[in-house]
């Protein structure tokens, strides 16, 4: 298990009431440096909080303080934000454990272990689109236990296109989790919005990222 000083954390302008076109994607202190800790591949440093992904399949989270529990959803607004540019695919290609050979990157929320987690995930291929997740399984914690089991694809009630990721360009994946209600930005515009299921506050854990089968220069920002 690596460890590496380079998760930025922010405090986002929270903007909970009606949208608006400033909505809640602005923030306002600078950033926090913390530790990312990284359960599968590498990461590596790189100069203003960012950091480079070359392995095929990347898995880190916020080694936050505390320990996670059940908790059921309230009102407080919790937000997570990777900025990102796309570099290609990584040399190295390798299978999900379901078999799919799958291109993406995206956020962990509410990630208490490999087996009980949220995803926000921006697939580039073979299906491009974005897919909302809920990795349940309540007695298991070890990705070696659990594998490709216990997920459910969360319905959005509204889903707006994204944009086609092209080498080079820089890109914002924005997770905004508040009570059972979650909106997801790409570069600023809502494409996202739906409830998450209740197995998704059957536990509780910090925010993280996860990648596969792409090369990636990313920044991670979160609210507590």
């Amino acid at each position: 298990m690596k460890y590496v000083p380079t998760l930025v954390a922010v405090l986002g302008v929270l903007f909970p009431s009606a949208p608006s076109a400033r909505e809640s994607h602005d923030t306002a202190s600078p950033p926090l440096v913390k530790r990312l800790r990284v359960t599968e591949g590498d990461l590596e440093p790189l100069p203003g909080g960012r950091l480079r992904i070359e392995a095929p399949k990347v898995r880190a989270v916020d080694r936050a303080e505390g320990t996670p529990r059940a908790s059921r959803p309230g009102e407080e607004l919790r937000v997570a934000e990777l900025r990102f540019t796309y570099q290609g695919p990584t040399p190295r290609q390798q299978a999900l454990r379901s078999g799919e050979m799958r291109r993406q990157v995206g956020l962990k929320l509410r990630a208490r272990d490999g087996c009980n987690v949220v995803y926000v995930m921006w697939r580039l291929a073979p299906t491009p689109g974005l897919v909302v997740s809920v990795k349940s399984n309540p007695a298991l914690s070890r990705s070696a236990d659990c594998g490709n089991h216990g997920y459910k694809t969360v319905k959005p009630r509204t889903r707006e296109p994204v944009p086609d990721i092209h080498p080079g360009a820089p890109h914002t994946l924005r997770a905004e989790l508040q009570g059972a209600l979650l909106r997801v930005r790409v570069d600023g515009t809502r494409v996202w919005e739906g409830a998450l299921p209740p197995e998704a506050f059957a536990f509780d854990g910090p925010v993280g990222l996860r990648s596969d089968n792409g090369r990636f220069e990313v920044e991670l920002r979160s609210t507590p």
